[in-house]
């Protein structure tokens, strides 16, 4: 009565791929539909193929979204598509609770979201989907744009050279094309055919993501349960999560890496995060892993990884690192097949992603450890039995929830600090690098300087964004009266015929943000240049560094 969709499986197509295309995408996973969006959308010839048929919702993985994803979304036009994409109501999304069990007692005070809420440093709210949910809306805009995608093709050989690249099925079709995406996961066939290796610390034990099904189950929990839970009791810990309105996600574990859990260990584990008995069918046991394994570059030659065949790391938003790497990599291909960019710009895509993914996967794995220790000192003090309302019980939780508070920090820099502070690819200020503050994962600034995201905003007041204006070319902010600057700029990307959007914010809180100059901003809204005055080189100078263009050492340069 609720509504929301059954879980169900998602069909790829199953139609021959192209002879030829400019980009062939290997993965129909949620990141490699996401590169066919993004390049299908800049006009780049594309096709998809995958060694499977089909995915199966009941095995998603990432369910959270954040504002960061939904700005690409948003850009991509799919973000009302996905919204509709619900699998459970989406009332249940009542912030991330930290409980003993879904009916059990609440550890630290949960910031709900409210009805009448705002955003910060976006214009967007995280959204909760499945990733097979994300991919039925991907395929659909696919299919519309006529970008052929195929499952049962299984990949076996790849062949550079100096023209392109061939990719060979395993039953000898051969694609040829420009350039390989690998978007095929964490054991990537196109990483190991193109001899990239992994580096980082493997993991000393392992956890499983479970789904279990229920029955209706709403005259315990309430017709609108609590979606997402992270549970702290002496049996479970973890996520308790919602991924339709009658299968959870939950998570079992540590275990030692021989060690192989029965059924019955894993659903008395589920029982106890709902905290009361039930009937649960186990749909599916996936194991991962907190530890990190990186490619030692995300490119080689025609070939570039992407997602989980470039970095796979302890869970907690992984997916939108993904799609981060498709939104850096996808404006980058483009322009290089339009002829607008050197083919060095893409080495800039291994520069600016692969240490943003460092860092992120560092705090995670640390965040991880830190975690390990708060439950082995929460058990220490006793979760008390959800129906012990003793005074002594209500102290321990006291003491719990302190314990959990304690360590408790913010997302803000994972979410939106995605600075590249080493990229070929940007002009930096001088001394720009030797003041830059250190990457914190719990702190962000909007900050508009060169290699950081745009801070966006809204620029009219009946909801367009500055990101919407931005769209999918450069662009170049003028907060300035002085055009002597922009008048440049045009000039020679109409000399270059290269797509260039002028934005002129008069604004007084945008010019108090970004200084009273001009910015360009790349197609992946990151700054590429600000200034009151053009470099020497002038104008040409900057665009060149931001396309990878080759030139002479200029003096000033970074």
């Amino acid at each position: 009565m609720t509504g929301g969709r059954d879980v169900h499986t998602v069909h790829f197509p199953t139609t021959t791929p192209p002879d030829r295309v400019q980009v062939l995408v290997v993965g129909a996973g949620p990141v490699g539909l996401a590169a066919a969006l993004e390049l299908s959308g800049r006009g780049v010839d594309v096709a998809v193929v995958d060694r499977a048929t089909s995915a199966t919702l009941v095995r998603a993985g990432a369910m959270g979204h954040t504002p960061r994803v939904v700005e690409h979304f948003r850009r991509w036009g799919v973000l009302q598509s996905v919204r509709d994409e619900w699998t459970f109501p989406p009332e249940w999304n009542q912030g991330i609770r930290l409980v003993t069990s879904l009916v059990g007692h609440e550890l630290v005070p949960n910031r709900r979201p409210e009805f009448t809420g705002a955003a910060r440093h976006s214009t967007e709210e995280a959204l909760r989907r499945p990733q097979s949910a994300l991919q039925q809306v991907f395929l659909r805009h696919l299919a519309h744009r006529g970008v052929p995608v195929t499952g049962g093709w299984p990949l076996a050989e790849l062949r550079q050279d100096t023209d392109g690249i061939d990719a060979v099925s395993e039953d000898g079709q051969v694609i040829r094309a420009q350039y390989v995406i690998g978007a095929d996961g964490g054991s990537s066939t196109v990483r190991a055919l193109a001899g990239i290796t992994r580096e980082g610390e493997h993991a000393q034990e392992k956890r499983l993501r479970l789904i279990v099904r229920t029955g209706d189950i709403s005259a315990t929990v309430g017709p609108a349960p609590s979606g997402t839970n992270i549970v702290f009791n002496q049996h479970a810990d973890g996520f308790l999560a919602a991924v339709s309105a009658r299968d959870w996600r939950v998570y079992a574990g540590p275990f030692p890496l021989e060690h192989e859990p029965t059924e019955a260990e894993l659903l008395a584990t589920a029982r106890a995060a709902f905290g009361f008995d039930l009937d649960l069918e186990l749909v599916s046991a996936t194991t991962f892993y907190h530890a990190t394994r990186i490619a030692t570059t995300f490119r080689s030659g025609r070939v570039l990884l992407a997602g989980d065949a470039a970095h796979v790391r302890t869970p907690g938003g992984n997916l939108g690192e993904g799609f981060g790497d498709v939104v850096n990599l996808g404006w980058k291909l483009a322009a290089v097949l339009a002829g607008h960019a050197a083919a060095d710009l893409l080495d800039s895509y291994d520069q600016e992603r692969r240490k943003h993914n460092w860092r992120v996967a560092d705090h995670a794995l640390e965040r991880s450890r830190r975690s390990q220790v708060t439950l082995a000192a929460i058990r220490q003090i006793g979760v008390p039995a959800d129906d012990d309302l003793s005074a002594e019980a209500q102290a321990r939780r006291a003491a719990i929830g302190a314990r959990i508070a304690e360590g408790r920090t913010g997302a803000d820099g994972v979410t939106f600090d995605e600075r590249y502070d080493e990229s070929t690819a940007i002009w930096y200020e001088d001394g720009q690098l030797d003041a830059e503050w250190p990457w914190q994962a719990d702190v962000y600034t909007d900050d508009p300087r060169p290699g950081h995201r745009a801070p966006n905003g809204l620029v009219d007041p009946y909801g367009g964004t500055l990101y919407d204006r931005v769209g999918a070319d450069l662009a170049l902010l003028v907060l300035t009266e002085d055009r002597d600057v922009e008048h440049a700029f045009v000039a020679e990307a109409t000399a270059r015929a290269l797509p260039l959007t002028v934005i002129h914010l008069t604004d007084p809180a945008a010019r108090e943000l970004y200084g009273t100059g001009t910015v360009l901003v790349r197609p992946d809204q990151h700054i590429a240049w600000r200034g009151t005055e053009l470099p020497l080189g002038g104008a040409g100078a900057v665009l060149d560094r931001t396309l990878g263009v080759p030139r002479r050492a200029l003096v000033g340069a970074r």
